[in-house]
């Protein structure tokens, strides 16, 4: 059974057979704006290009390395990003993600304490205008799904409106353990550096 993980929720990572997850998946799946056609007849999709990055830190906090769409792998192979998805879902909600950035615990270095998960429009489409929008942390790889282990949906806040990005969340090692911040909050900034900047700042 998956937990909807509300804003400021922290969790532990356990499976429901009550062992520890070694390896996640975090998916990130989005909707194309829908467009009133000419004249207001019919209806047409403008694409949307959303961006999933996350940034790894220190234990004091300092910034390791950021994998993105322009670096798709951190350096000790440990997170891969599927790729860059420019369009988002134009023939309505599949069901399945459209980028998946996945974090293998067990090849993590061991100087990174956080691991963060950020999301940014890159046209600047105000989060209020996009029809679905939604993360999900899973066991299993960027195609098969093997259980859901967290869902958290970011569309349906009336707090996103008016932002282009937003802090999704942060895997932290604490005692040794990993565990997961749910953090769900809109930013100002409007690029990723800019959001990376305000995580070190706000949220670690």
């Amino acid at each position: 059974m998956a937990i909807n993980l509300q804003k400021g929720q922290r969790i532990n990572l356990e499976k429901s057979n009550g062992s520890k997850l070694q390896s996640v998946c975090v998916g990130i799946n989005w909707g194309a704006i829908e467009k009133k056609g000419m004249f207001g007849f019919g209806k047409n999709k403008e694409a949307v290009d959303l961006d999933a990055s996350c940034a790894l830190y220190s234990e004091n906090k300092q910034l390791i390395e950021v994998v993105y769409f322009g670096s798709l792998a951190s350096k000790d192979g440990s997170i891969k990003h599927s790729g860059d998805d420019l369009t988002g879902d134009m023939g309505g909600d599949d069901g399945l993600d459209n980028e998946v950035i996945t974090l293998d615990f067990s090849r993590l270095s061991s100087s990174v304490t956080y691991v963060a998960f950020v999301l940014n429009s890159f046209k600047g489409q105000d989060f209020g205008s996009i029809p679905f929008a939604s993360i999900r942390i899973y066991e299993g790889t960027p195609k098969m799904v093997n259980e859901v282990f967290a869902k958290y949906d970011i569309a349906n806040g009336a707090d996103f409106a008016g932002h282009v990005s937003m802090v999704l969340g942060v895997f932290y090692k604490k005692n040794g353990e990993w565990k997961f911040n749910a953090i769900g909050e809109p930013t100002k900034d409007k690029k990723l550096e800019q959001t990376v900047k305000t995580v070190t700042e706000k949220y670690l």
